[in-house]
C-alpha cells in the first residue's frame, strides 16, 4: 500500500480573499504589534507587501482603532506616489493588509549609509513627495508623519509615502488639535495645540528636505522640552558653506518649507501650483513627472536586500508563532467575543481592489450624518464585504443596543517622538494635553518593509490619546439619548467620545478608575454647565460642537 499524502488545499480564487491565496516570503519589516513579509499572489504571481498585526497584541496596546483607520484611510486612496492598499482580510489571530511592495528601500536606510544626498536627488524626491501629498490633501487628508522613515522607494527609485498609521481626515471647519507624529517632524502649530489642517505636512516635508540635504535635522534637543522649544524659536541655520553645497533656490525653498506662518508657508495656499512655480522646480517636467515618466537621478541597487536582513533571521530563529494561513473558527460565538474583538470583526472589513470600488467612509459619513464606524458596519456594505464577513465567527442577532455599545469604543490618539541621529532621546516628557490614565510610557517600532536599525525607534508616550482604546463605555441609557438628540446633537453611539477635548475635567488622581472617563455626553454636559465642550473624532473625520446654554 502506497503512503496516504495530505490533499493540497484548494483555493478558491473567486471568493473572499484570504492567506491561502498567498505564498509567503521573506520578512522585510517590524513593528510594535505586527510585521511585514513579502508575499507572492498564486493566481496572478504578482508580488505585495503584507503587513499583518496581531489582534492580541494590538489590543494590549490599544491601537485597535488605529488600525482600523488606516485600513479605511487606506481603501480611500489610490495615488502613483503612495503604497496602496490592494487586500484586506482577517483570520482569528491576526489582521493583514496587503500593499503595494517597494524593494528600493525606505529613505532612512539610504541616508544612513550615505550620510546625505545630492541636491538632485533631494530635488526629485520633494517633487514627488509634494505631488503625493497634495493628493491627499485634496481628499482631506492629513498624514501627520511625514520622515525619512515613512518614505519607501520602488525599484526604480520613485518615491512613496508609507504608513498612514496616525493620518487623518480633516475639515477647515473643525481644525485638529492633538499632538501626534514624530516630534523631530512636528509643525509649531501641532505642539501649541492651537489648531491645524494640512500645513503641517509641508512642515515635515521642509525637515525630510533638510535632513537629506545635509546629514542632520533643522531643529534639535536632547530632551523633548528642549525639542519642542528649538522647534518654536529657534531660527533655521545652514551649515556654513551651505553656499558650496546647495543653490541659493534649494535653501529658498527649505525656508519657505519652514515658515513658522503657515499662511506664508510653502504649498499652505494653493498646494502643488506653488512648488512648480518655485525656482528651485525650473527644471522639473511635471507633467512628467505625474506620470512616473522621468528617470530618477537614483536608483536602488536590485542586487543587494534594501533592508534590515535580522528581520528574517528572527522570523526563522525567535517566532514561537510563525505566520501561517489557517482556516477560521465559523463555530466561535461573535457575542462572547471581548469588545474589542468584536470591533475588529465588524469594522476592519475585507477589501480586493479587483472586485471593489474604492470610497470614502469620512465623506459617506458626512452626508448621512452617521459615523464612519456606522457606514462601514452598516446594510450597504458590497457583496464582497458581506463575503468575507461570512468567514468569521457566527453573528447572531445582537441585542437592542449592543451594536451602539461597540461603535462607543473610544479611540485616542498617541504622540510619538522621534529619536534624534546623534543624539540620545529622553522619552517620558508629557507632551500631550491630558493623561486620562495613568501615563505608560512605551516603546513602539513604526512598521516598514525596510526597517534600518533601533536609530529609526519612535517612542511612544502616552499622553493625551484620542485613538488609544479605552474600553466598551456604560450602555447609554434612554434619557441620555433623549437629552442629546434634544440638542441637536447626535447620540453617542455614533461618536467617539474618548476624543472629546476633556480640559476641563478635574485633574486624575493616581487612583482614578477608567470608568470615570467613559460616560455619557449628556451626563458630562450636565455636571459641567456652561463649559464648552468640542467632540471631535480625528479617526472618524467627524466634527460636532456644542456649548451648554
Amino acid at each position: 500500500m502506497g503512503a496516504i499524502c495530505c490533499k493540497p488545499e484548494v483555493i478558491d480564487f473567486d471568493g473572499p480573499v484570504d492567506l491561502y491565496h498567498f505564498y509567503l516570503l521573506r520578512a522585510v519589516g517590524k513593528g510594535a504589534f505586527g510585521k511585514v513579509r513579502v508575499v507572492q499572489h498564486k493566481q496572478t504571481k504578482d508580488l505585495y507587501a503584507l503587513k499583518y498585526i496581531n489582534k492580541a497584541k494590538c489590543i494590549k496596546m490599544r491601537a485597535v482603532s488605529n488600525i482600523i483607520q488606516e485600513r479605511r484611510l487606506l481603501e480611500e486612496i489610490d495615488s502613483p506616489f503612495v503604497c496602496n492598499l490592494r487586500y484586506a482580510f482577517q483570520d482569528d489571530e491576526n489582521m493583514f493588509m496587503v500593499l503595494d511592495l517597494m524593494l528600493g528601500g525606505d529613505l532612512r536606510f539610504h541616508l544612513d549609509r550615505t550620510s546625505n544626498m545630492s541636491e538632485d536627488v533631494v530635488r526629485f524626491y520633494v517633487a514627488e513627495l509634494a505631488l503625493g501629498l497634495d493628493y491627499l490633501h485634496r481628499l482631506q487628508i492629513v498624514h501627520r508623519d511625514l520622515k525619512p522613515d515613512n518614505v519607501l522607494l520602488d525599484e526604480k527609485g520613485h518615491a512613496h509615502l508609507t504608513d498612514f498609521n496616525i493620518a487623518v481626515h480633516f475639515s477647515p471647519r473643525r481644525p485638529l488639535t492633538s499632538i501626534a507624529g514624530s516630534m523631530a517632524y512636528m509643525a509649531p502649530e501641532v505642539l501649541t495645540k492651537r489648531g491645524y489642517l494640512s500645513s503641517v505636512d509641508w512642515w515635515s516635508l521642509g525637515v525630510v528636505a533638510y535632513e537629506l540635504l545635509f546629514g542632520r535635522r533643522p531643529f534639535r534637543g536632547k530632551t523633548n522640552s528642549a525639542l519642542t522649544h528649538s522647534i518654536l524659536n529657534d531660527r533655521c541655520t545652514f551649515p556654513e558653506n551651505v553656499e558650496t553645497i546647495v543653490s541659493r533656490e534649494t535653501v529658498s525653498c527649505i525656508k519657505s518649507l519652514l515658515e513658522r506662518d503657515p499662511r506664508k508657508r510653502l504649498g499652505c495656499r494653493s498646494g502643488i501650483d506653488e512648488f512648480k512655480t518655485h525656482p528651485w522646480f525650473a527644471s522639473l517636467d511635471w507633467p512628467a513627472l505625474e506620470t512616473k515618466s522621468v528617470t530618477p537621478p537614483f536608483e536602488p541597487d536590485s542586487k543587494k536586500a534594501n533592508f534590515d536582513a535580522t528581520h528574517e533571521l528572527e522570523e526563522l530563529l525567535l517566532e514561537d508563532n510563525p505566520l501561517k494561513a489557517k482556516k477560521r473558527n465559523g463555530n466561535a460565538d461573535f457575542d462572547a467575543l471581548p469588545p474589542e474583538m468584536r470591533q475588529m470583526e465588524e469594522h476592519f472589513l475585507p477589501f480586493d481592489h479587483l472586485k471593489q470600488r474604492r470610497k470614502s467612509y469620512f465623506r459617506a459619513s458626512h452626508a448621512n450624518g452617521t459615523a464612519a464606524a456606522a457606514a462601514a458596519g452598516g446594510g450597504g456594505a458590497t457583496p464582497a464585504a458581506q463575503a468575507g464577513a461570512s468567514a468569521g465567527p457566527s453573528r447572531s442577532a445582537a441585542a437592542p443596543g449592543e451594536q451602539e455599545r461597540i461603535s462607543q469604543i473610544s479611540s485616542m490618539t498617541h504622540t510619538l517622538q522621534d529619536q534624534p541621529l546623534s543624539e540620545t532621546a529622553q522619552p517620558g516628557t508629557e507632551v500631550g494635553r491630558l493623561t486620562p490614565i495613568p501615563s505608560q510610557i512605551r516603546t513602539t517600532r513604526s512598521i516598514s518593509p525596510s526597517r534600518s536599525g533601533n536609530r529609526s525607534s519612535s517612542y511612544g508616550v502616552e499622553t493625551y490619546s484620542e485613538k488609544d482604546q479605552l474600553g466598551v463605555p456604560p450602555p447609554v441609557s434612554a434619557a441620555s439619548v433623549a437629552a442629546s438628540s434634544q440638542r441637536q446633537h447626535s447620540p453617542l453611539s455614533q461618536q467617539q467620545f474618548g476624543a472629546a477635548d476633556l480640559s476641563i475635567l478635574p485633574p486624575t488622581g493616581a487612583g482614578t478608575e477608567l470608568e470615570e472617563y467613559q460616560m455619557s455626553a449628556s451626563s458630562q454636559y450636565q455636571q459641567h454647565k456652561g463649559a464648552g465642550l468640542a467632540e471631535y473624532d480625528e479617526k472618524s473625520g467627524l466634527g460636532f460642537s456644542h456649548r451648554q446654554q
